[in-house]
């Protein structure tokens, strides 16, 4: 017992040991809901992170170190908490049995030096392994805005459409999305005819449609 918490308090392990201490107030905090996990990820889209010149920024650079370790795919701060923890473990490890063979002072900082670096090398592979059956959990979906359905074509599904009442079906990809129309009057809308939706009116929480000409190119 006395060599392990000697590993784990000793150089190096004691940077990685703090480090790990970051980390576990950190799921304390999340646990309590105070942080939020899912947006403490890391956007690894690099065309998000260029300038106009090409150049890429110090996200996106590291960004692509991200993705290059295979260390995408779920919250940043899963990957680096997994990365801190086995760097953790195996510097802990090469304290307590390693070190020790070490003879002289100087050559145990030494050592040590490279035990650090090392421990951080090899958790980068086990790392991106142990995150592979995780990146099912941390799928982001795209809600569809409102405002996102301006301009595409609907359906419309009740019998008339004027200025108070009408639904209408916009095709999605799975499922369509059945929402409340209004349209100036008179028109040609009935059940069953296609129509072009112009704007969304946020206060009244509905979309104006106008028909639209199946046979327009």
């Amino acid at each position: 017992m006395g060599d392990f918490m000697g590993a784990v308090t000793g150089y190096p392990t004691a940077i990685y040991t703090v480090l790990l201490g970051v980390v576990v107030i950190y799921w304390v905090l999340a646990v309590l809901g105070m942080v939020d996990i899912e947006h403490s990820g890391l956007d690894v889209d690099l065309h998000m992170h260029t300038h106009a010149d090409g150049d890429t920024s110090d996200v996106g650079q590291l960004a692509s170190y991200v993705v290059a370790f295979g260390l995408n795919g779920v919250p940043f701060s899963v990957a680096v908490s997994l990365l801190v923890l086995v760097s953790w473990t195996v510097s802990c490890m090469g304290g307590e049995w390693l070190l020790p063979l070490v003879p002289t002072v100087l050559l145990k900082v030494v050592a040590g030096t490279v035990l650090l670096v090392a421990s951080a090398v090899i958790a980068i592979p086990v790392t991106a392994v142990a995150i592979r059956p995780l990146r099912g959990l941390f799928v982001s979906h795209t809600a569809v805005t409102n405002a996102a359905l301006v301009g595409q074509l609907c359906r419309v599904v009740t019998g008339v459409v004027n200025e108070k009442d009408g639904r209408a079906e916009v095709a999605r990809r799975g499922a369509s999305l059945n929402i409340r129309v209004w349209a100036t009057v008179p028109n040609t809308l009935k059940r069953g005819s296609q129509a072009l939706i112009v704007e969304y009116d946020e206060v009244a929480g509905r979309y104006l449609i106008a028909a639209h000409d199946d046979n327009a190119v």
